[in-house]
């Protein structure tokens, strides 16, 4: 499996970006995909899921202001960030929950895009 993570960059505080992930081989399935975040310094962070039945899950930093968006038939998703403060800058990793290949059952990561956001 491997994965195409795209959209980051560097944007003003309160501007916008769109980061888009697609996950491509021998996939049968993926249970959920989302983003999660690492800055300098810093833990891991989760920023948004959404699992194949459509129900999303996003971080406290996310609320209000981010939006998750899945096409199960292209194993991509999307993630509309709006508002975004510089508190967002992290390199950004696209996560698949349980992707079901001919090989087995197994989570996976991207490589991640950058996002830079100035004040």
């Amino acid at each position: 499996v491997e994965s195409v993570d795209a959209g980051g960059g560097l944007v003003q505080a309160g501007g916008s970006l769109r980061l888009s992930c697609v996950a491509s081989g021998s996939i049968f399935s993926i249970r959920s995909m989302g983003w999660y975040r690492q800055a300098p310094g810093k833990e891991r962070e989760l920023v948004a899921h959404m699992n194949k039945d459509g129900r999303r899950t996003y971080g406290d930093s996310a609320v209000g202001r981010f939006t998750i968006s899945r096409d199960n038939a292209k194993n991509t998703v999307y993630l509309q960030m709006n508002s975004l403060k510089v508190g967002d800058t992290a390199v950004y990793l696209c996560h698949a929950d349980r992707v079901a290949t001919p090989e087995g059952v197994s989570d996976f990561w991207g490589r991640g895009t950058q996002v830079t956001v100035s004040s």
